[in-house]
């Protein structure tokens, strides 16, 4: 049963949360900074297992300009960025 405010019905995704972390230990890869714990899987779905409920400690990520490089053109600092992004897997 999802909250009547949430965005979502399906519940908060952790990867938009401003409190998800990934973790140092490999069996337990996934983190809530806010909850504090650590899970293998993410912590949305461990506080929902656990508690029956979506987690209500969700934020979302503050999304701030990224500053534009010093000596480049003034005209161009609201252009998007051309990041390159690969698209292979990998598998640490």
């Amino acid at each position: 049963m999802a909250a009547k405010d949430s965005p979502n019905p399906r519940g908060p995704n952790c990867w938009q949360c401003r409190f998800f972390a990934i973790s140092w230990d490999p069996r337990m890869p996934y983190a809530c900074q806010r909850l504090g714990f650590k899970s293998p899987v993410m912590p949305a779905i461990e506080v929902l297992r656990t508690d029956g409920q979506h987690c209500l400690g969700f934020s979302p990520k503050d999304h701030a300009p990224v500053p534009a490089p010093s000596g480049s053109d003034p005209s161009n600092a609201m252009q998007p960025s051309t990041r390159v992004t690969s698209t292979r897997l990998w598998q640490a």
